[in-house]
């Protein structure tokens, strides 16, 4: 599953790896325009995902999985065929966002689904961050490629990346859910659930904050070349996929700290020290580049390290019979705010002077910073309201 995922990964960030170098350009596009075509990827996932990933609590998780997948695939070919400027562009991307919809969350499932009983929180930690060298690859196979033979040809290629996860859903055995009854979209019992719900909206703090400077990281690289100069090895290519890849190990640890000091405890230190590296390097947008890139590699460490240990959190909260649902919503949030975070992030840089002004960049980060802010507020909100509901009850507050 964990190859599988990366294999359905490779398209992800073809977009983004390619927008202010090829891109914009070519189109004319501002960064707003550039940001709000990124975002139209997890539009179109937020759109989808609350119907497939809740239908997984009705019929096999494999059978959506594997459609995902294909459409994944087949629209980021599309990309790479047809797109002509902002408006088909953005409707393509946001059909692939669609497709992966049926991929990510629903791959979740069909992975808990199949596990033994017990606790699951390092599998989940490893499905979620093999996201991160799905990542990683998928910025380096689409700015080599690009660079090389032109940006619709990394489209092509990256787009036969989702075979991986369709043989992995031919591969396994069929596992169909119980019957259930009452609505498809019945998210009311994951909205009755506070310490999920905690879990979620810090979810979509953290997506605001991965989506915003995935978006825009390759455009703040070349901004720094362009003005500090850099090693002629220290390109955009190497400092994207290097920001990428170690999120897979520091979502790990992240989640190995959560399970040893307590999850809101470790989320919370977490995205606290993230918006503190944010804010550094806002404010340090115009130091040498050997102390930007030091610093980009420390963002890289923190700003995926609450990622294993919200989801697992999430999973582990979720009411066994409504976990399809609880999964939709935490997508659901997850990617809505990172719609957000690509066009807020984009339209920060045009207020501020574009992407060639240290003003601009500056106030990217604040906008990152003050995402991923919110995160721990909403830990706090759960906790509390956990806490009260356990005092109503008469259950001790360290129940």
């Amino acid at each position: 599953m964990c190859i599988g995922q990366v294999g359905n990964l490779l398209p992800h960030v073809t977009l983004s790896a390619n927008l202010a170098q090829h891109l914009m350009p070519a189109w004319g596009l501002s960064a707003a325009e550039g940001g709000l075509m990124a975002s139209g990827y997890a539009f179109g996932y937020m759109l989808a995902v609350p119907l497939l990933t809740t239908l997984t609590d009705r019929i096999d998780a494999r059978r959506v999985l594997l459609w995902g997948s294909i459409v994944s695939g087949l629209a980021t070919v599309a990309f790479g065929i047809f797109a002509q400027g902002f408006w088909s562009a953005s409707a393509i991307w946001s059909i692939a966002g669609l497709g992966f919809a049926g991929a990510y969350m629903p791959g979740l499932k069909a992975l808990t689904d199949r596990l033994p009983a017990g606790d699951t929180s390092r599998a989940v930690t490893l499905y979620t961050s093999s996201f991160s060298v799905g990542v990683g690859l998928s910025f380096l196979a689409a700015q080599v490629i690009a660079d090389r033979w032109g940006w619709r040809t990394a489209f092509v290629v990256t787009g036969f990346g989702p075979i991986a996860m369709v043989v992995a859903c031919l591969l396994m055995q069929e596992r169909r859910p119980g019957p259930k009854v009452g609505r498809l979209l019945d998210f009311a019992p994951v909205f009755a659930n506070r310490e999920a719900l905690g879990y979620i909206f810090g979810y979509g703090a953290h997506c605001f904050e991965l989506y915003g400077i995935r978006t825009w990281l390759v455009g703040f690289w070349t901004f720094v070349i362009t003005h500090q100069g850099a090693p002629s090895w220290l390109s955009p290519v190497v400092m994207s996929f290097c920001f990428a890849v170690i999120s897979m190990p520091a979502s790990i640890l992240g989640n190995e700290a959560a399970l040893k000091f307590g999850r809101h405890r470790a989320i919370t230190m977490v995205m606290i020290a993230s918006a503190c590296v944010a804010l550094i390097i806002g404010f340090n947008a115009t130091a040498p580049a050997g102390v930007l890139a030091l610093l980009l590699l420390v963002y890289g460490l923190t700003v995926p390290a609450d990622s294993g240990a919200l989801t697992a959190g999430m999973s582990a909260a979720a009411v066994s019979e409504h976990r399809g649902a609880t999964l939709a919503l935490h997508s659901t949030i997850g990617f809505g705010l990172s719609a957000l975070g690509a066009w807020g992030t984009g339209a920060a840089l045009d207020a501020a002077g574009g992407p060639q002004s240290a003003s601009g960049w500056l106030l990217v980060f604040i906008v990152l910073a003050v995402g991923i802010a919110v995160g721990p507020l909403a830990l706090l909100w759960a906790r509390m309201v956990h806490a009260k509901h356990s005092l109503d009850h008469g259950i001790p507050p360290s129940a």
